[in-house]
């Protein structure tokens, strides 16, 4: 590996594990923290979905990126940099806000950080579209992957430990600490110069009116549903059901997102290796058999194993995604399109947060998962239309 590559996979994992941090908290463990306040599952699922719409909103960021150049900088790396800071921001405020009288000031300030996540996870995205060959996709989706679930494990664990030792202020002042630590290497990288035939063009877009990215993006939304939905209500459930601690709770999530570092990295290479339909069926497959088997979890001791397996799944499953989304990008709207596929898929995280928030007030957490993993099965039909037949790409 060149050294150039080397910096620019480097740079990548480390935007992911910013992206990684605040992500983890707010999907994971932010449920946690509002429920010691008493807000219900149902408003924390509402709360989930309106701080994520800056994921679904990114597609406007993606077109700004493609056709603007900020003040000469580059087309990626000042809005990179502007992002990450939005991010860090709104971690350093988010504490000051009591989320049992300010509620709506608090989702106000979720969704401010989230939109600076959004900026520089799209510009991220248009830099790996611009500079990695078709062979690799699998490859730098796969360290993407384990960059960001990087961050999940370590705002995990710093949860638990600061929640239990010493407060809530130092899990927020950690995520803005995780969330700058890329900007040196950004500011080193080089942007590259934009080759003949990728000058954004409206006529690109176009594409979405083919039924293979019609289908990938109804695979997105689906698959996105079961993940983020099932992944919010793990720590609730397992803390109401057994009385585990903050800290165990943190502990459980670090050790899904180790499950998620090695879904991405082996999800990755598998997938350059045996094809993305081949790949994605395996991730489906993986998906539905360890949701299923978390609504049976007895005693909190068979949670470490499937916890574990569901993070594998997670990460696999967003690797072979993200890089069949590569794979179908018009590379005259680079970022705008990628950003519409994780925009699309994004809502499906939004449903899930909300539709999983609301179930298990409802139905329970068991038959949630149970629910869950069943909506696996929605998306295989989609692979022949995806993949027009083919075996492979």
């Amino acid at each position: 590996m060149t050294g150039t590559k080397r910096l620019r996979y480097t740079t990548f994992s480390l935007l992911y594990f910013a992206q990684g941090s605040i992500l983890g908290y707010f999907t994971a463990l932010n449920a946690i923290y509002l429920r010691s306040f008493g807000i219900s599952m149902s408003q924390i699922g509402l709360f989930s979905a309106i701080a994520l719409m800056p994921l679904i909103l990114k597609i406007f960021l993606g077109m700004l990126s493609d056709r603007v150049n900020l003040f000469g900088l580059g087309y990626r790396k000042p809005y990179i940099i502007f992002g990450l800071l939005i991010q860090a921001a709104g971690q350093l405020v988010f504490p000051l806000i009591n989320p049992a009288n300010s509620f709506v000031l608090l989702t106000a300030v979720a969704f401010l950080s989230l939109t600076g996540m959004a900026i520089y996870d799209t510009c991220t995205d248009g830099f790996a579209l611009d500079t990695t060959p078709p062979e690799d996709e699998g490859t730098v989706q796969g360290i993407m992957v384990a960059g960001r679930a990087l961050g999940i494990v370590l705002i995990s664990a710093t949860v638990g430990i600061l929640s239990e030792l010493a407060n809530w202020n130092a899990v927020f002042l950690s995520l803005a600490i995780m969330t700058v630590i890329p900007i040196p290497l950004v500011l080193i990288l080089k942007e590259p110069s934009r080759p003949p035939g990728r000058t954004f063009e409206w006529s690109a877009f176009r594409a979405f009116g083919k039924k293979p990215v019609i289908a990938l993006g109804l695979l997105g939304i689906v698959g996105f549903i079961i993940t983020s939905g099932a992944n919010q209500l793990v720590n609730p459930f397992l803390r109401e059901s057994f009385g585990i601690s903050y800290m165990q709770a943190g502990f459980y999530a670090a050790i899904w997102g180790v499950g998620v570092i090695l879904g991405g990295i082996t999800g990755g290479r598998l997938t350059d290796r045996i094809g993305h339909k081949r790949s994605m069926k395996s991730a489906l497959i993986t998906s539905l058999v360890t949701v299923f088997f978390i609504a049976f979890i007895l005693d909190p001791i068979l949670a470490w194993p499937l916890v574990f397996l569901f993070g594998l799944a997670y990460g696999y499953f967003e690797t072979v995604y993200f890089a069949t989304s590569m794979g179908k990008t018009d590379m005259r709207i680079a970022a705008s399109m990628f950003a519409i596929l994780m925009a699309v898929a994004n809502i499906g995280s939004g449903i899930g947060l909300a539709a999983g928030g609301f179930l298990s007030d409802v139905i329970g957490y068991r038959y949630t998962f149970i629910l869950f993993a069943c909506l696996n099965f929605l998306a295989f039909p989609l692979l022949r239309v995806i993949f027009n037949g083919s075996r492979n790409r």
